[in-house]
């Protein structure tokens, strides 16, 4: 029993996979559940088993690619004392699974620049909004506990540093999935986490 379940698992992750990078090349609407069983070697009905719809699909394709963000999240949330090398490790790690981690560069390659946002896919644009605000409180959470310590100024409130942070990031993301030749993120990273400091510390 337990290796039919681990079994049914594989399929439904090898789905999954198909459907990220379908989705990521061609965008949600040009992409068809009959493509994604072709990309993963299967016929629609295994789709079918693990899946209601593409819709169904859709949210579990993001959820799924999402997972390094929300440890990422996580991690900072817990991130001890020391706030402003907290804030430090998410902006890198953040850069660097852009760079390295194909699929958490798909998700916001599928997100940002490959989905029409249509009442069909409300639901996950909904998640999506509230895994914002999420990162949104935690970057403003480690900026308020970096300026009690002194680490930083509070010249400035931290709920508007924390979304600068978050702006900064998905900006540099934008701009580099948009044109990935602009600039190499591999050796820009540091640079682009040091402008951030700047930023922080200006009156």
């Amino acid at each position: 029993m337990r290796r039919t379940k681990e079994d049914a698992e594989k399929t439904r992750l090898k789905i999954i996979e198909a459907a990220l990078t379908l989705f990521s090349r061609n965008g949600y609407s040009n992409t068809t559940l009959g493509m994604i069983g072709t990309e993963a070697g299967y016929s629609r009905g295994p789709i079918y088993w693990h899946f209601k719809n593409k819709d169904d699909l859709y949210q579990a394709v993001l959820a799924y690619s999402q997972e390094p963000l929300e440890a990422l999240v996580g991690n900072a949330a817990r991130s001890g004392t020391d706030a402003l090398a907290a804030i430090d490790r998410f902006a890198h790690q953040w850069l660097e699974l852009l760079a390295e981690d194909v699929w958490f560069r798909q998700s916001f390659e599928i997100l940002l620049n490959k989905t029409e946002l249509t009442d069909a896919i409300a639901p996950t644009i909904q998640r999506e909004k509230e895994l914002t605000r999420h990162i949104v409180e935690t970057l403003s959470q480690l900026v308020a506990q970096a300026q009690e310590i002194k680490q930083l100024p509070a010249s400035q409130p931290a709920n508007k540093l924390g979304l600068l942070i978050y702006t900064h990031l998905m900006g540099i993301t934008q701009s580099w999935l948009f044109a990935p030749d602009l600039f190499c993120l591999k050796e820009e990273k540091t640079f682009l986490v040091q402008r951030l400091h700047c930023l922080l510390r200006a009156p």
